[in-house]
Order: structure tokens, then sequence, then C-alpha cells
């Protein structure tokens, strides 16, 4: 999990975040541990319980196979496996192109065959060798990774320029090193400041109390899916697709970020000249000039790494989607394991066409790619209810995927207001929708019910199935649940605020 979400462009936004808006400026993407914990201590279980291949799959198991539950597992496995897929694999490319042109000084017209290349490669072997393969590497590639950022940090803070951290605090104002961002209660959405990251009161609220259960992110999704459940559904027990869980929120938060940290600190007063919007290429040229050859050596191997455990995932995620939720289920589900290898190796080919397609025209999908991520706000809330709360049909479903799309294009696009407006107002009409449709609908099957509890022995909501089956419905466990959720995220930020104390 962890290897996966260590991406090419990962090191080079946290150095942008950190240059633009200091060390707090990473709260950004901090706030998400929140529902991270959520997801390790309430979902992780229960993910393992399902016993299935794709998160799209449950789909099914909870819905049953009505029009509706086939109609929403089709789309998702086309608009997650291909559509989507290809965007992210997309920005995982540009930043290589980054690297490539900051190391090599390679023409940016030249890059679209590079990409294909480097696809081709990480393709080969995660077509041949599957989801085992992809682990296995993954493991080998995120050390490596590691290793190369922890060194770049050491010797980049030690160069003569910088002059150690002591240089390195004298050189920069007092405010840039704090970990907690300011909050204004008087501003509206992100105040930004080369210093420290200032955010609005509602801002800060829609953070703490709203983003990490209703907003919709890849990898990130409220209550697991995508790699994040597969690597859960992977694992041989439910006790290890929790222990796995927690420590990918621990190393992707607490742990991974801090040589990151250091580096873009080191970039602001090495490259102060960069544009704001250019300021994630001060990690490429500190590693371009502050290493010797064969550390540099080193770090160009590493961020391939990254880059080769990131798009490895995403092949064989997407590709799972297209065999598993698609071909398998709508056009032949008597295939052999013969012919669903087969196809599931052309659909790797497939994604690794498109993705190129979609990257050499990166340029006119960026804005696109931001309304795909903004524009799912209040569909988490059915993503995790749809585990406690027997109610939740497909529809509901259905209804609170299209309906952000709607609010968010008329808040943004008809009466132009800001993303934090329109992110609640996305939430409030979503929320509205999908419990409307909900109640105006007929409830999932009591045969598919059943079928649901006796496998996944869902806590919540259930009564009137558990009376159905005439079982007594199991032992809620939501206030240690709760605890543990909570005890986890003091103590990953524990961690964080420590190790940066001990730094600083």
């Amino acid at each position: 999990m962890v290897a996966t979400t260590f991406a090419a462009d990962t090191p080079l936004l946290v150095t942008e975040l950190v240059a633009n808006y200091g060390v707090s400026g990473n709260w950004l993407w901090w706030n998400g541990l929140i529902g991270g914990m959520i997801t390790t201590f309430f979902f992780a279980r229960l993910w393992r319980r399902a016993n299935i291949l794709t998160d799209v799959a449950l789909i099914e198991l909870r819905y049953g196979t009505g029009p509706a539950a086939r109609f929403l597992r089709g789309f998702k496995a086309v608009y997650l496996g291909v559509l989507l897929n290809s965007v992210i694999i997309a920005w995982v490319n540009i930043a290589l192109g980054k690297l490539l042109m900051g190391f090599f000084e390679v023409p940016p017209q030249h890059l679209g065959w590079y990409y294909l290349l480097a696809m081709l490669l990480v393709g080969v072997y995660s077509g041949l060798s599957g989801l085992l393969g992809v682990a296995m590497t993954d493991f080998v590639q995120f050390i490596t990774a590691m290793l190369g950022t922890v060194v770049l940090a050491f010797l980049v803070v030690n160069s003569e320029k910088i002059g150690g951290l002591a240089g390195l605090k004298a050189a920069l104002p007092a405010q840039t090193f704090q970990f907690w961002p300011q909050i204004d209660f008087s501003g509206e959405g992100l105040l930004q400041t080369s210093q420290v990251l200032v955010i609005s009161g509602a801002t800060f609220l829609s953070y703490i109390g709203f983003q990490w259960w209703a907003s919709w992110y890849p990898g990130a999704e409220p209550g697991g899916g995508g790699y994040v459940a597969q690597r859960m559904m992977s694992t041989p027990r439910e006790k290890d697709a929790l222990k796995a869980t927690l420590l990918f929120q621990v190393m992707h938060y607490a742990v991974r970020p801090l040589p990151w940290i250091l580096v873009g600190l080191a970039s602001v007063v090495l490259y102060p000249e960069l544009p704001e919007k250019e300021k994630g290429l001060g990690y490429v040229f500190a590693m371009r000039d502050f290493l010797p050859d064969g550390w540099r050596g080193l770090l160009l191997a590493a961020f391939l790494a990254a880059y080769m455990s990131t798009i490895s995932t995403q092949l064989n995620w997407g590709s799972s989607y297209l065999i598993h939720d698609l071909y398998q289920r709508f056009v032949h589900p008597q295939a052999s394991e013969r012919q669903l290898v087969l196809f599931s190796r052309l659909s790797t080919l497939v994604l690794i066409v498109c993705a190129w397609g979609v990257t050499t025209q990166m340029q006119t999908l960026e804005g696109a790619f931001r309304f795909m991520v903004n524009a799912g706000a209040g569909l988490g809330a059915v993503l995790m209810l749809r585990w406690y709360w027997w109610r939740i049909n497909a529809w509901s479903e259905l209804s609170a995927t299209f309906a952000p799309l709607i609010a968010y294009s008329v808040a943004l696009f008809a009466w132009k207001w800001d993303d934090t407006s329109a992110f609640f107002l996305s939430i409030g009409f979503t929320t509205l929708v999908w419990l409307l449709i909900t109640f105006l609908t007929r409830p999932v099957p009591m045969a598919q019910l059943r079928i649901f509890c006796q496998q996944v022995a869902p806590t919540g909501f259930w009564h009137p199935v558990w009376r159905d089956l005439g079982q007594a419905p199991p032992v809620a466990q939501t206030g240690g649940l709760l605890g543990a959720s909570l005890g986890a995220l003091l103590m990953a930020f524990g961690a964080l605020f420590t190790a940066g104390a001990l730094l600083f």
C-alpha cells in the first residue's frame, strides 16, 4: 500500500507544498489520516470477510443482481479501471517527465516515447506475475526509494550552501518550521503565505468534520476501496488486513514524508527563483546539483523504483476490474482460467495505450482531473453506510455517484463559488438526493441481505435481517473501535510531531 502511494510525483508535490506554505502545507493531505484510521479499524476486517477480488464486486454481493446493481458494477469497472486509472497514471508519467528533463535534458516533444517504454517495461512483469509479483517488487522498490530519499535529505541539508539543520533554520523564518497551520475565522478558503499555511475556519471545519467521510479520492476512499481494499482482501486473515492497513497509515503519514520535507525546505533556500507552480522541481534540481555521481545514480534508481511500484499496481488494479467485473461478469461468464489470464494481459496492454494517450494530452486534462476529484463530495457517506445500514441499495450509491457532479458543476461554473463553498453545497445536495432516492426505491431483497449478513457479519442497523435469519446480531464494538481509531490517530501524529521537534 505504502509503496504504491510513493510515486515519482509525491516528493515533488510535498516539495511544492513546503516551498509555498512551509511544513504546515502538508495538512492539505495529512488531514486524510482521520479517515484512514477509521478505515483501518471499522472496515479492514469487513473487506477481508467479504472474500471478493475487487471492491467493485462488493456491489452485487451487497445489492444483488438487479438492473441497477449490474449497471453500477459495469459502470464503475470502466470508470475506475480505465478512465480514472489512465488519469492517475498520466499524472505519475508527468512527474517522470520532469525528472528526465531535469537530469538528462530530454526534449519535451520526445517524452511520449519514454513514457510508453517505461509503461511497457512495467507492464511486462506485472502482466506475467500478477498481484503476487507486484507485491514482491513493490517491497524491494519501496526500500530502494526510501533509502534514496533519506540519503538525499542528508547530503543536501549538510551541503556547504545549507550548513546542516542549524544553517537551514537560520536561513528561513521560524514560522516555516511550524507543523500546525494557522486558522483564520475571518477569511475564506486557503490564504497562501510563503511561511505557513493559513486556512479559513470553514476550510478547517471541512477537513476535520466532513472531508474524511464525505469526499471520495483515489487511494483514500472513505471506508477503503481501490488498491487499498485490494491489499486488504489479499491478506491471509482479518487481523492481517487490520495490521497491514494500520502500518500503511503510519508509514504513509508519519514516516515517509520527513526526508521529503527536509529537501523541500532546503530547495526554498537553494532555488528561490523558481515560480510558484514549479517549486516541486527544486527536488529534482537538488538531486542533480548536490549528489556525487554514485549517489545520483542511486537516487535516479530510487525514483524509477517509486514510479514502477505505482504503475505496476495501477495496471494490475485496473486490469482486475476489466477482467473480473466486466469480461467475466458480463461478456464471458464461462471463460476458462487460461482465457481469463490471457484477457487480463491484453487488458493490461489496453490500459498502457489509454494511459499513454491521456499522458500526451495532460495539459488539457488538468482541470478535468481537479473537477473529477472535487466532484466526489457526498459519495463517501454511502460507501461507509452500506456496511452498516440494511436500507442502502444500489440506487442510493448510483444517485450519490452522479449528484455531486451536478451540484459541483452548478456551484463552480454557474454561480462562480469558491471550492470550499462548492464542497459544502455538494455534500448537502448529494446527501439529500441519496436519502430521498433510498426511501423512494425498494430495499435490497431480503434473500440477498441474508447472504451478505452471513458472509460479512456486519454490525449496526441490520436487525430486520438478523430477525429474518433467526439469529442474534453480532455484538457491536463501536466504542472500542472509536477508541482504537482515536488512539492510533494520536499515536501517528504524535510520532510525526515528535520527529519534527527532534529534527528542528
